[in-house]
């Protein structure tokens, strides 16, 4: 593997690798802080939500308009874009005088800053080897956990004694990394080639032609579960925490933190297992349904503070870890000169309106029917109908060149 992967593969890797955790660090800030945001604006719970809701939908729609540039002028650029866009707007959350204005800033951050997920995608996906591509797509979602990690070493120094509105100026620290990714990432040849033979410039319209209509939409709609439940579980997880168990931000912020560190195993296995021993379909299918059990076990059974960092940590393993094949799957089904699209249309804005449904829904079924049956039921349904709609999909072996990929999944 090592003669295969040295040089600039592994470089562009580390660099991509780096800078999805710093993005997710930054997004994730705002997890940590809706405790502390709901006592300053005197919000409910669904009130909290409906501005999270607001602020996903105004960044799914950016972040697909950015998508369709991505596969237009190149991805080297518009990943330093995202950089320094995401840096800014997310320190920019400190200064705002109202809940509101709150969430037209939340919903700027989410689109530039969740242009990393395609932007570093297509990167790997064009320039690693068949063999071990999907292997590094998998371990590249390690910076989920990695930036939820970060983000609670923060939240936990800065929420206690400065307050949630600092906590948002730690966005700044990543806008530096801008200079290493100008350095050290160049245009992908894949990318440079089909932009040159393409006739036409990339449409989302071509999404949903004869040829690729099929799987666009059950990605679109496994994605959109999925991520209904990954929203709700991970955004209400600090309210659940302070309200059902009684914790403070210090001890929910390092029960988070170190839940997603452990988690971070879960996110390896399942690459390794989509790699070199069953479909990342049925790697997903499997990651999906453990993850929903093991959230009804959290919610349902673990009450001190022990039990709940175990269980957490081993959801975060399959729940969240799944993440890790979903990715590779999702970017090596397009065609290269679709695959920015794609991933910003049926990944990134799933994303965003799964998170926007997602947390709002539970939220109102948390005020009216309590924390553990609203939380458990709006959670882990669309966990499993998430696994469900992955059965549909082909699976596809892995090694193979993505033109090969392409090769297979054309209709016959």
């Amino acid at each position: 593997m090592w003669t295969e992967i040295r040089g600039y593969p592994l470089t562009a890797f580390l660099v991509c690798l780096f800078a999805y955790t710093t993005a997710q660090m930054d997004l994730a800030l705002f997890g940590y802080a809706i405790p502390s945001i709901r006592q300053e604006f005197g919000l409910s719970l669904s009130g909290v939500m409906s501005i999270v809701s607001s602020a996903f939908i105004i960044g799914g729609l950016l972040i697909t308009w950015l998508g369709l540039w991505t596969d237009r002028i190149g991805r080297r650029g518009m990943f330093q874009f995202s950089l320094v866009g995401s840096s800014v707007l997310v320190a920019l959350h400190a200064l705002v005088p109202n809940a509101w204005s709150l969430a037209l800033l939340r919903g700027g951050s989410i689109g530039v800053g969740g242009l990393s997920y395609p932007v570093t995608g297509a990167v790997i996906t064009e320039e690693f080897p068949a063999r071990y591509r999907g292997l590094f797509m998998g371990l590249l979602q390690i910076g989920y956990p990695l930036g939820w990690a970060l983000a609670s070493l923060w939240a936990a120094w800065l929420l206690s004694s400065h307050g949630w509105r600092m906590l948002f100026l730690v966005g700044l620290v990543s806008l530096p990394y801008v200079w290493v990714v100008r350095r050290f990432i160049h245009e992908p040849e894949r990318f440079r080639q089909a932009r040159h033979t393409g006739a036409d410039r990339p449409r989302v319209a071509e999404l949903f032609g004869p040829d690729i209509r099929r799987r666009a939409l059950l990605l679109f709609g496994a994605q959109f579960l999925f991520v209904w439940a990954y929203a709700a579980s991970i955004f209400l997880f600090p309210s659940f925490l302070r309200e059902a168990r009684g914790l403070e931000s210090f001890d929910f912020s390092l029960l988070i933190g170190a839940g997603n560190a452990i988690g971070v195993a879960g996110y390896i296995l399942a690459a390794f297992t989509g790699e070199f021993l069953i479909t990342r379909r049925n790697t997903v299918v499997i990651w999906a349904l453990l993850g929903a059990v093991l959230f009804q076990v959290l919610v349902w059974w673990a009450s001190d503070f022990r039990q709940m960092l175990i269980v957490y940590g081993l959801m975060s393993m399959f729940f969240y870890g799944s993440a890790a094949v979903k990715f590779a799957y999702l970017a090596e089904v397009f065609p290269t000169r679709l695959r920015a699209t794609a991933m910003a249309t049926c990944g990134s804005l799933a994303v965003t309106l799964g998170s926007a449904a997602g947390p709002l829904m539970v939220a109102l079924a948390v005020e009216r029917w309590g924390w553990h049956l609203g939380y458990s039921g709006l959670v882990g349904v669309p966990l499993v109908l998430a696994a469900l709609v992955y059965l549909l999909l082909t699976p596809v072996p892995s090694g193979l060149e993505v033109e090969e990929v392409e090769a297979l999944l054309a209709p016959k």
